[in-house]
């Protein structure tokens, strides 16, 4: 049977400027995606996306494009449990089940009937045991980062063992709490599990005096820097290099922050860098709700959080030194330098800083992606460009300089 996570659509816009690269079920919280979560959970061979049609290239549906015969239909926002799993497994051909009036998931006999679950729902309908966890704002992402670890951990781990420590010098503090894949390398570090699990990925490497606090997810091929501080509930996308201070924040993969600086209550998307000294603010200095900007609504609204920091879309950087203020949103291929504050909300490929903006042209964008990404052996061909152009396109009206008669 086909498993397909569909992009609910009162939910994506309110988690752009994340999913103007992906779906909604592609975005990482706890160690795994919400797609993976759930490929796991059903023990799924392969996962589909019903997702915009620019992104569908990139996210098929299926590997031949074609999708025939039953299958689960699950709202790709919602992060599954034990319960919620048994739910959806149970569902017979032609139910639909529900939180409210938000569609869950459903059992189709015929993938060809999806266009019309989505619009019209399904008249079989039945309620969820229990409230379903749905990521439907970006904060969110980070708010619930360490419970996911430890669930994503139990499931990662149950049954398996895992490798050594296989350093004297690295101090570790409740042992049974940390999983180490192969290919991990550790120097002289300190791994504090007290108060949630460590789990590293394969590959990753823990460099000298580095001190991780869990709940913590150190991803495959990931690197923490020496003297690094990782305070907890922190989650290390794939082949990401990290250093400085981090806090309860998320980077998705494929970025650095190499350097030191903090970073507290923050998602990084990827393909990101953060300049030397980089600094984010979490806390207003009033104590006060944090704004952040709504791509769906295009106005600030109150996150009703004390706490939160960084939104930073994929394939923007800041320069050394940077200095973000409480809440601030970066779109999509931002390039952001010099000194002092800038807005709170920065728009896709925006070039500038404090002293004010242009726009960050498309080709220039793809010279430095294709630099960046070649790094790490991967290219930016044609679909990854085709992605950029349409977001361009999308986010033109937020380039406010541009729309001046």
């Amino acid at each position: 049977m086909h498993v397909l996570l569909f992009d609910d659509p009162a939910i994506r816009p309110h988690l752009l400027p994340f999913t103007f690269t992906r779906p909604v079920a592609a975005l990482r919280c706890g160690i795994l995606t919400l797609a993976e979560k759930w490929q796991r959970h059903l023990a799924a061979p392969t996962i589909g996306y019903l997702t915009q049609p620019y992104l569908q290239a990139k996210f098929p549906v299926c590997e031949d494009g074609l999708v025939t015969g039953p299958a689960l239909v699950i709202n790709g926002a919602v992060c599954p449990d034990d319960l919620l799993v048994r739910q959806v497994q149970a569902l017979m051909p032609g139910q639909g089940l529900y939180c409210d009036d938000m569609l869950v998931a459903a059992h189709l006999a015929d993938a060809s009937q999806i266009a019309e679950l989505i619009q019209d729902g399904l008249r079989e309908q039945i309620e969820v045991q229990e409230p379903v966890v749905v990521i439907s704002r970006p904060w969110h992402l980070f708010l619930r980062n360490g419970v996911e670890i430890r669930r994503d951990f139990a499931l990662l781990t149950e049954g398996r063992t895992s490798q050594p420590v296989g350093d004297v010098h690295t101090i570790v503090y409740a042992p049974e709490n940390i999983f180490i894949e192969e290919g991990v390398k550790i120097r002289a570090a300190i791994l504090n599990a007290e108060n949630g699990p460590i789990y590293l990925g394969k590959n990753s490497q823990v460099h000298e005096g580095a001190i991780l606090k869990g709940p913590m997810a150190l991803c495959e091929g990931s690197h923490i820097n020496a003297g690094a501080k990782l305070r907890g509930d922190n989650t290390i996308g794939p082949f990401c290099k990290v250093g400085g201070e981090v806090a309860n924040s998320i980077m998705l993969g494929y970025s650095n922050k190499g350097h030191e600086g903090y970073l507290g209550n923050s998602v990084i998307g990827e393909w990101c860098n953060l300049g030397a000294d980089t600094n984010t603010s979490n806390l207003k200095n009033n104590y006060a709700p944090v704004k952040v900007w709504s791509h769906a609504r295009q106005r600030f609204v109150d996150t009703g959080q004390t706490f939160c920091g960084l939104m930073m879309g994929d394939h923007s950087k800041c320069g050394i030194n940077t200095m973000f203020n409480t809440g601030t949103v970066v779109g999509v291929g931002a390039n952001i330098f010099g000194a002092g504050f800038p807005r709170t909300f920065i728009p896709s490929f925006s070039w500038g800083g404090a002293a004010g903006f242009e726009t960050f042209r498309l080709p220039k964008v793809a010279e430095v992606a294709e630099r960046v990404m070649s790094r790490r052996g991967l290219d930016y061909d044609a679909v990854e460009q085709g992605v950029m152009d349409e977001v361009f396109k999308q986010t033109a009206k937020d380039r406010v300089w541009d729309n001046k008669s």
